[in-house]
């Protein structure tokens, strides 16, 4: 539209592997005399908050010399701490994403690369950041354009994987010596309480702990806490990296031999066995006085350090219960190498 041709109705683009998809375009038009074109995102069966939104892109063209320059319009969020793959003080529109452009750009200014200012904007996106870790990444007034291969993967949840990883490269840049992964929002907070930590120390890692402790292991912290409810801390300590429900559950006759090796009489290791649930098999260990949190949280330790093995980083476990009341803890303690 730049150059003087008419709007198309789709447009193809190459993606970072070479595949060329082909994307139908919502709106065109002009924006303050400036071209823009728009496309609604379709995030698959990924559970995606940008699932639906608007997409917009406008051109301007820049004097000789200039080179590429991005600019984040409305609902495009701007970076503000070190440690992302953007410095702060420029649009949160990660490298990828801005490869991609310039591969367009380049295609359609037949072979060379213009001097032109790129504007991205997402309808509502402020207000979807909200929904985000953007906040906590010290990206502020609206999203990230993410991306590394352009595919959306149903179910993947990449997304969130990636923003353990952005959270600890912000710890890391802020010379943080104590972060804390927690799997809820209960433990979360429970553990900031804990040990006073500031938000950016706290890294939200859901179900995705392995994700989190493999990246610490090429990119260590001094101090490592891990926080989280009782039944996904017993998954832990039964060697699960992948927390969530569909991954598996907690192996119930393997609880009634840990809380036998706690002290738990046969009759109530038992019936932990034939337990439905880690809740209710935690309750007959508390009744017979069995420290079943603090087992849980011993043997969640020891899958951590080996997985975090060899990186130096001294380690606690912490267990709560759904009140955010810690009912074990294990550590610090430094990995066996």
């Amino acid at each position: 539209m730049l150059l003087g041709h008419e709007p198309p109705a789709s447009v193809t683009i190459t993606l970072p592997g070479g595949q060329r998809p082909t994307f139908t375009l919502c709106r065109t038009g002009l924006d303050h005399g400036y071209p823009f074109a728009e496309v609604v995102k379709d995030a698959g069966d990924d559970p995606d908050i940008t699932h639906g939104a608007i997409i917009r892109a406008t051109v301007r063209r820049l004097p000789p010399g200039s080179g590429v320059k991005f600019r984040a319009g409305p609902g495009v969020g701007m970076v503000t701490r070190p440690g992302l793959p953007i410095p702060p003080g420029e649009p949160a529109i990660n490298p990828i994403p801005r490869a991609m452009i310039r591969t367009a750009l380049t295609e359609a200014n037949n072979g060379t690369l213009p001097d032109a200012e790129i504007t991205l904007s997402i309808e509502d996106g402020a207000r979807l950041a909200e929904r985000t870790l953007n906040s906590r990444l010290g990206i502020t007034g609206g999203l990230s354009v993410l991306g590394t291969t352009g595919i959306v993967v149903p179910f993947s949840c990449a997304a969130w994987i990636d923003s353990i990883h952005r959270g600890i490269d912000v710890a890391r840049a802020e010379g943080l010596m104590h972060i804390a992964g927690s799997t809820g929002n209960v433990s979360e907070k429970a553990v900031q309480k804990v040990y006073d930590l500031p938000d950016t120390a706290l890294i939200e890692m859901g179900d995705f702990v392995g994700g989190m402790l493999k990246y610490l292991r090429r990119h260590p912290v001094p101090r490592l806490t891990i926080a989280g409810g009782i039944a996904k801390m017993t998954k832990l300590g039964q060697g699960k990296l992948d927390l969530h429900s569909k991954r598996g559950q907690a192996d119930m006759a393997a609880l009634a031999h840990l809380a036998a090796t706690g002290g738990a009489p046969a009759p109530i290791a038992d019936a932990i066995a034939a337990s439905p649930t880690v809740a209710e098999a935690f309750l007959l260990a508390t009744s017979a006085h069995v420290p079943l949190g603090t087992l849980i949280a011993q043997s969640a330790l020891r899958t951590v350090l080996q997985t975090l093995a060899p990186a130096p980083c001294a380690v606690d476990v912490m267990v709560f219960d759904r009140s955010g009341q810690c009912v074990g803890q294990a550590g610090p303690s430094l990995p066996q190498t």
